[in-house]
C-alpha cells in the first residue's frame, strides 16, 4: 500500500505536479478565466464525455450564458437546445434548475461550501471538490472516472471501482495524495494523467510520471484494470414515433415530460415503451406498436391507419441502461386534425433549432434528404 506514508505521497505529488507543468494542458476554454461558474460548467460537460467533445459546446453555451443569472433566465427550452448533442441531458436540466436556485438561495452568487455546493442538482461529491479546488483555492479531493483508473492502476485493485467498499477506499487515497499546496494544480494534474497518459484504451506508460511507481505496469497487466463492471444482458425495448407531415411540409412535435429519457425536450409522438414480447419481428413491424402509438395520440385511425403510413428505416439507438429500437412512421395529415394544445406545427429548419434528441435529430434530418 502506497498511501500509508505520508512522505511518499507527497513524492507522488509533487512527480506529478513536475509533470503536469511541463507535459500537462494549460490552454482549456475553462482554465482562461477559472470563475466557480466556469469550472462548474465545464465539470458536468465533462461528465461522459471527451474534451474535445466538449469545447465547442462550452464555448456556445459561454456566449449564450455567461453568467449564472443569465442561465437561470433562460428558459429550459433555450439551455436543452444549447445541449442537444451532449447526451445525458438530465446534466443541462440540472444546470438550470440549480442556476435558478443560486439566484433565489445564494443572492446570485456561487456558493463557497462544499455543503452549500453538493446540494445543488446534479453535483456530487467529486465535482464540488473540483469547484472548490480549481475555483475557489480549497483542499478538496476529486475522484471522476480519470482518477479512478490512475488509482486502480497504480495499486492494482482487484475489484470494480464502482463497489461501495472498493470506492471508499479510492477515496480514501485521492484524500491521502492531494497535497497541502497547488492543489488546485494537482486536481487538474491527476485528470489530465487519467485523460491523456494512463488512457481507457492504449495508455502511454511510457510517458507516465508515476511509471516506477505502478503495480500494474509492474506486473506487465495495465490493460486488466481498471476491473469491469459485472455484466448485466442490456434489455432491448421497442417504440414507434409518428412523423406527422402537413400540406405545408411542417411536422408535429410534442414537449416531453420534465422526468424519464429526453425530459423536457421536443420529440416526435411515441408509442409506449415495448418490452418482452418485440414487436419487430424479422424486421417488420406489427399492428401492436402502431396501435399503441395511434391510441396514445387520439386520432381518427381511419387517418392514420397502418396501410396509410410510410415506414421509414427502424434504427436502434443505445442508452445507458438499455437499447432501444425505433421505428418512425409518416403520415400526411390534416393540421386541423391534431389541436394546438397536444403540441406545435414547424418547418424542418425550426425543428433541428429546437435542439432535439440526437436519434430524433436523425430523423428529422432523414427528412430533409428526401
Amino acid at each position: 500500500m502506497q498511501f500509508n506514508n505520508a512522505a511518499h505521497t507527497a513524492e507522488l505529488a509533487q512527480t506529478l505536479l513536475d509533470w503536469f507543468d511541463q507535459y500537462g494542458r494549460h490552454d482549456l476554454p475553462w482554465q482562461q478565466e477559472k470563475t466557480p461558474y466556469r469550472v462548474w460548467v465545464s465539470e458536468i460537460m465533462l461528465q461522459q464525455t471527451q474534451v474535445q467533445t466538449v469545447i465547442p459546446y462550452f464555448e456556445r453555451f459561454m456566449q449564450r450564458f455567461p453568467m449564472v443569472a443569465a442561465l437561470a433566465e433562460a428558459s429550459q427550452e433555450a439551455v436543452l437546445s444549447h445541449w442537444a448533442g451532449l447526451g445525458y441531458y438530465a446534466r443541462g436540466r440540472n444546470l438550470h434548475q440549480a442556476a435558478q436556485i443560486i439566484m433565489t438561495e445564494h443572492g446570485g452568487e456561487f456558493p463557497t461550501t462544499f455543503d452549500d455546493i453538493v446540494a445543488l442538482p446534479g453535483i456530487g461529491r467529486s465535482t464540488a471538490g473540483a469547484i472548490l479546488s480549481i475555483a475557489l483555492k480549497q483542499r478538496f479531493p476529486i475522484l471522476d472516472g480519470n482518477v479512478k483508473r490512475v488509482l486502480a492502476r497504480l495499486e492494482a485493485v482487484p475489484t470494480w471501482t464502482g463497489e461501495k467498499r472498493t470506492e471508499e477506499t479510492l477515496w480514501q487515497w485521492a484524500e491521502a495524495l492531494t497535497p497541502d499546496k497547488r492543489f488546485d494544480d494537482y486536481t487538474q494534474a491527476i485528470m489530465d494523467l487519467g485523460a491523456t497518459v494512463c488512457r481507457r484504451s492504449r495508455p502511454n506508460c511510457e510517458q507516465c510520471p508515476w511509471q516506477s511507481h505502478c503495480v500494474a505496469y509492474q506486473q506487465k497487466a495495465v490493460s486488466d484494470y481498471p476491473k469491469s463492471k459485472p455484466k448485466k444482458v442490456q434489455p432491448e425495448r421497442w417504440s414507434v414515433f409518428a412523423v406527422l407531415e402537413n400540406e405545408r411540409g411542417e411536422i408535429f412535435l410534442q414537449q416531453r415530460p420534465q422526468t424519464g429519457i429526453w425530459g423536457g425536450m421536443w420529440s416526435l409522438p411515441q408509442s409506449a415503451l415495448q418490452t418482452g414480447k418485440p414487436f419487430f419481428k424479422q424486421g417488420k413491424l406489427g399492428d401492436e406498436g402502431v396501435q399503441s402509438l395511434l391510441e396514445l395520440l387520439k386520432m381518427n385511425k381511419a387517418c392514420l391507419s397502418v396501410e396509410k403510413g410510410q415506414r421509414l428505416p427502424a434504427f436502434r439507438h443505445t442508452f445507458t441502461h438499455y437499447h432501444l429500437w425505433l421505428q418512425p412512421i409518416k403520415w400526411q395529415v390534416d393540421q386541423q386534425t391534431m389541436g394546438s394544445d397536444k403540441g406545435c406545427w414547424v418547418s424542418l429548419e425550426q425543428a433541428l433549432a429546437l435542439g432535439l434528441p440526437a436519434p430524433i435529430k436523425q430523423i428529422v434530418e432523414s427528412l430533409q434528404d428526401e
